[in-house]
This record gives structure tokens, sequence and C-alpha cells, in this order.
């Protein structure tokens, strides 16, 4: 049998459409690492106007502002994370660490358990053969 991974996907949700997952992770992490929003999105090979409704989308459900926008022009200032920005990233990294390290024991025991079971059929098999 080949190993096995646990992949979780988690995501925040309002009563239209889920607003925060990794992606929005990634690209918040981005923007600390940037300074900018566009920088951020080519990171991430995604378009800025994607990147821009992403952010706007987060902002919208939170009710916070996230970025703090400059000026773009010549200068090409870009962007920052707001103070709630940066906090808001090191708590939903947090969270989602959290909640798959949580996963990690009945993922081990179903593993062990599968394990057992691809065992006992192997053998039910070669004894028939």
């Amino acid at each position: 049998m080949d190993k096995i991974n646990l992949k979780v996907k988690i995501y925040l949700e309002n009563e239209q459409d889920k607003f925060m997952g990794i992606g929005v992770l990634w690209l918040l992490q981005g923007i600390r690492e940037c300074n900018s929003l566009r920088g951020a999105a080519a990171k991430l090979g995604i378009s800025y106007s994607k990147a821009y409704r992403m952010v706007q989308n987060l902002e919208k459900s939170l009710g916070v502002n996230i970025l703090q926008r400059r000026r773009g022009g010549m200068q090409r200032s870009g962007a920052s994370l707001t103070d709630f920005g940066n906090a808001f990233i090191d708590l939903y990294d947090q969270f989602q660490q959290n909640c798959k390290s949580l996963l990690q024991p009945p993922f081990q025991d179903f593993q062990s358990k599968l394990e057992q079971m691809v065992v006992a059929h192997t053998n039910s098999v070669s004894t028939q053969s």
C-alpha cells in the first residue's frame, strides 16, 4: 500500500461565499513580505484584479480594513497590512494549523486500521489461490 497523507482544506464562509482560506492567507503573507498587492499576486501567479477581489471580499466579510492602501502611480508605493491585518494573519494561520493537528490522531487511527484491513485482505486472497 502506498503512503497516505491527509489533506484538509479549511476555509471560512459567510451566507454568500467563502471568504478566507489558504489562498487568501498566502496572498496576505505575500503582501506582508512584498508590501505590494501586485507583487504578492505575481508571486502567487494570479492576476492583480483577482487578488484585489480576494482582499475586498475578506474586508467586506469581516467589516474591517486588512490593507492600508497607498497611491500607486509612478512611485508604486503599494499596499501594506493594517495592524488588524497582521494580527488576523497570525490568528488564522495558528487556527488552521491547530485544526490540522487535531485531525492527526484520528487519521493515524484510520491509517492503522486500513493497513490491518489491507493485510488481512491480502492474506485472505493469497490463501485462496
